[in-house]
């Protein structure tokens, strides 16, 4: 619910639409209405499954990208669209669980993907706003001045240009800073529809409006739609961001999924040159981009688990006082919300989706840092398999999770996975069923709990909120108005379709239709 009287108007009168989707041209790819048969099938139009099939088209196969809505659309362009090997204060961490091997592999598989952009972007004469920036990492706090000299160190050992800094070119006092140098940032959808136009032709094709619902492992393997129809291939890559087919690699109890919000605003002064992000919570960062004859200033942060919170409106009043605190705001012209896969060391599953099949491949778990490690991805996915190897497969190998070393990450993060399995289904709903126009409320139904969301025009949508993934109990969102999976992060509008994550079905229908009232429960 938009309250006027408890939230900043200037924020929700602005577009909520990612201003990268906002800004970029529409696709017209047909959705697939026929079996195919190509060399490698590759489930989702974001940046790993279009730079997979640009990759693997160059290398001589025939590939079919299948992607469920628009390519592009999902958390591509929901991004900071970032292109930095700097993913927080990481590289210390992956030191001290990997190993310094494995870190290297890492910095350099990211270090590569800015370069490998680049090149893309001047050899094809992309017109994307690409530009090289520096990226800071910074604290306001004394707890993270340590951490902060550590990851310098770590990062400068590991061959990335790192600096210590004490001052920033932000407008307030910071304790401390790391700098890389040679980091970008660009308009993610320019560039991804311009590679994508190579990708038809000679056997090769995108199709939109596809989704997949099954795949079928084998030495042939089978993708399925839900409109019945068959891809074969001998290869099938998974880049629907959350895995649409687990392979028995667990992937649903090992991620997680968590929302962060963002604005695009104009301000008074001019952005200084780099990108920036806080090292503590709640989490901040910042970006400039070029718009019209200007720019404006992305500024985001708030992240919080999937599903874990109801009233997620707070998160861009906070987001917004923080612009008006920081700069000489003068228009919120954007607002958004993206949704990460987090895995639980902190690293992404890139490779086989299981160390039993030599036919599914599987790409997800990126964090917040998806332009680097999913051009990365694309380029480990293209050697495994166009080559049966690649040099930065182990530190990304899905296979290396450790039930034992990840127990105590992996139970925190989970946690609330049997409670709202078991305790969504027992706890008394609302009697009340009262609701307003733009409201939403939890009612019980006959014994059961419904999602009711009243709409602007006064029709009423009820859904079962029980998620068609594994069963657990889905939370209203007020911001996005969407009914939110806590367990493995799927999404739903307030009429029942499946927007995000790796449910395949929308939700029931409470009435005898989506815009139905029951006249025997109101």
């Amino acid at each position: 619910m938009e309250d006027s009287k408890s939230y900043n108007l200037d924020v929700f009168t602005s577009i909520r639409e990612p201003y990268w989707i906002a800004s970029a041209n529409k696709t017209d790819y047909t959705a697939l209405k026929e079996d195919i048969s190509v060399d490698v099938a590759i489930v989702g139009g974001g940046m790993v499954g279009i730079t997979s099939a640009l990759l693997l088209k160059d290398k001589g196969l025939k590939v079919a990208v299948l992607e469920a809505n628009r390519i592009a659309h999902g958390t591509t362009g929901h991004t900071t669209a970032k292109i930095t090997s700097q993913h927080g204060l990481i590289y210390n961490k992956i030191i001290s669980k990997f190993g310094e091997e494995k870190a290297k592999q890492y910095a350099e598989a990211n270090e590569s993907a800015i370069h490998f952009i680049a090149n893309l972007v001047e050899e094809k004469n992309i017109d994307c706003d690409f530009c090289f920036r520096p990226a800071y990492v910074y604290t306001q706090s004394d707890d993270y001045i340590e951490k902060i000299e550590k990851e310098v160190k770590a990062a400068s050992k590991l061959g990335i240009k790192a600096s210590f800094e004490d001052n920033i070119q932000l407008p307030f006092h910071i304790k401390a800073a790391v700098k890389f140098e040679n980091q970008a940032q660009f308009h993610p959808l320019k560039y991804l529809l311009s590679i994508a136009k190579e990708i038809p032709g000679d056997g090769s094709n995108i199709f939109e409006f596809t989704k997949v619902v099954d795949i079928e492992d084998g030495e042939s393997s089978s993708v399925i739609t839900s409109n019945g129809n068959k891809v074969t291939a001998s290869k099938v890559i998974i880049a629907s961001h959350f895995p649409c087919y687990d392979g028995l690699g667990m992937y649903f109890a090992r991620m997680y999924a968590e929302k962060s919000y963002l604005l695009g605003v104009k301000i008074k002064e001019k952005f200084p040159e780099g990108m920036f992000i806080t090292a503590e919570d709640p989490g901040r960062t910042l970006r400039s981009q070029k718009y019209e004859d200007g720019e404006i200033v992305i500024v985001g942060g708030e992240h919080h688990k999937t599903g874990s919170e109801k009233h997620t409106n707070i998160h861009y009043e906070n987001i917004s006082n923080f612009a008006k605190e920081t700069f000489n705001l003068q228009q919120i012209l954007y607002r958004w919300s993206t949704q990460d896969c987090m895995t639980v060391d902190g690293v992404p599953y890139v490779g086989y989706v299981n160390s039993r099949t030599s036919s599914i491949l599987v790409a997800t778990g990126f964090g917040k840092w998806g332009m680097t490690n999913s051009t990365a991805a694309a380029k480990i996915l293209t050697d495994l398999i166009t080559d049966g190897d690649s040099p930065w497969a182990p530190i990304y190998n899905p296979s290396r999770f450790d039930i034992i070393a990840s127990g105590a990450k992996l139970a925190s993060e989970n946690l609330n996975v049997a409670e709202t399995l078991i305790g969504g289904k027992i706890t008394p709903a609302p009697k009340d069923v009262n609701i307003n126009n733009g409201e939403a409320k939890v009612i019980n139904v006959n014994g059961e709990k419904i999602g009711a969301y009243r709409d602007e025009k006064g029709i009423l949508h009820m859904v079962d909120i029980t998620c068609t993934h594994l069963g657990c109990e889905l939370v209203w969102n007020e911001a996005e108005t969407t009914w939110d999976c806590p367990c493995h992060g799927s999404r739903f509008s307030y009429d029942g379709e499946n927007i995000e994550g790796p449910a395949f079905n929308p939700l029931k229908h409470v009435g005898e239709g989506p815009n139905k009232k029951d006249p025997n429960i109101f």
